[in-house]
């Protein structure tokens, strides 16, 4: 459990009864094999172990071969997100830029726990959320058109605004992101000063959005996003992928979230850590998204349902459980995370039952199983 301060102190135990005497934030439920904070398994035998201790024993047996000779590790985190208020907006470098930017950092010297440390890690950082929850979120830039329509009320609060609604583009909304982080001062409180006169006589949304992140971060320039980014609400069990390069932001609500086994993040507002704004802009597509595009559609297949996506790192599916047994198989390791109600794992003569909130490891060598029950399970594993 990740009690950071965002987290939600009830979403969790009203979801799954998960107890929180101490009434701490319970940001993120994970489920992993981090470095950071590896999940704990139950072995067959009653023996509770760290999973990536275990997988460091047997890597081939337990990630299959194809995961072990690629990643030579579990390429995946799985959680449960928990937001109560806004995350900072983020930026996920690609694969190459990671590696590139690992490499400049490590060779200037710069500590792994600086503060202006960028690149945690030499990968990239791909991310599959799915709403359990209406979830509200930010992500990839709207096209040119919804954005000069949202700037026009607020086209005195920054000359790089006015400049953008003159010729609306790539390069211009690029220096429009840039300028409206470089803001200090004085240039900042009128810009947030012309805003917020704006939302005394706009309605709707992205209004309603910047109402409810300026309660926890009234003197951000973070504000403005939602005017240039997709307010995005997902209701339960739609997903979205986070491309690299592409400005995103969790507002609130409660979401599975799969991610590739990375801490590269490059922030871009709604925070009061450090943000390195030239790398930030380098690393930007500044190309516009259209909101309805953003959701992954999912493929049916019986009684699952794949949501298909552009990287290797994981894959993500959902199955509805019957009484009658299906088999689930990989070549891969899986987690499977019982959704709603309950399931029954079995594998030869052992039997597994897992409850709402409940996960269970299932090595590439253990698969596959046969699940049965009522309502749901999610899976993450690998297609290689």
């Amino acid at each position: 459990m990740q009690n950071y301060a965002w987290g939600s102190k009830t979403a969790l135990t009203e979801l799954y009864g998960i107890a929180n005497p101490q009434q701490q934030p319970m940001a993120e439920l994970w489920m992993g094999a981090h470095p950071k904070s590896s999940s704990r398994i139950t072995t067959a035998n009653g023996e509770t172990v760290s999973l990536r201790d275990a997988i460091e024993k047997n890597k081939t047996a337990m990630l299959g071969e194809a995961v072990a000779n690629r990643f030579g590790e579990l390429p995946f985190l799985f959680k449960v997100l928990c937001a109560a208020q806004p995350l900072s907006i983020q930026v996920h470098p690609n694969k190459r830029n990671s590696e590139i930017g690992f490499a400049k950092e490590n060779a200037a010297g710069i500590p792994m726990d600086a503060a202006e440390r960028n690149y945690k890690d030499p990968n990239h950082k791909p991310e599959l959320v799915f709403a359990l929850t209406p979830f509200l979120a930010m992500n990839a830039f709207r096209e040119f058109s919804d954005i000069v329509s949202l700037l026009q009320p607020i086209a005195g609060a920054h000359s790089a605004i006015a400049h953008f609604l003159q010729a609306p583009n790539a390069e211009r909304l690029s220096q429009l992101f840039a300028s409206l982080l470089n803001m200090q001062g004085e240039e900042k409180s009128r810009a947030l000063a012309v805003l917020k006169a704006a939302l005394n006589s706009q309605q709707g949304e992205p209004w309603q959005t910047i109402r409810v992140i300026s309660e926890y971060y009234p003197d951000d320039s973070g504000l403005f996003s939602p005017l240039l980014l997709n307010v995005v609400k997902l209701n339960p069990g739609e997903a979205m992928f986070l491309f690299a390069e592409t400005p995103h932001a969790y507002l609130q609500g409660v979401a599975l979230e799969v991610m590739a086994n990375s801490d590269n993040v490059l922030r871009a507002g709604l925070t009061p850590k450090y943000i390195d704004i030239p790398e930030l802009v380098a690393n930007v597509k500044f190309e516009p998204k259209p909101a309805g595009e953003l959701l992954t559609a999912p493929v049916k297949s019986g009684a699952e349902l794949d949501f298909p996506i552009p990287v290797d790192d994981f894959a993500f599916s959902l199955h509805d459980l019957a009484l009658q047994e299906t088999s689930i198989g990989q070549h891969s390791a899986a987690i499977l995370f019982c959704v709603e109600g309950e399931a029954v794992l079995r594998k030869d003569e052992q039997r597994l039952v897992l409850k709402p909130g409940e996960s269970a490891f299932i090595g590439a060598d253990e698969s596959p199983v046969n699940a049965s029950g009522t309502g749901r399970l999610a899976r993450v594993y690998n297609k290689l």
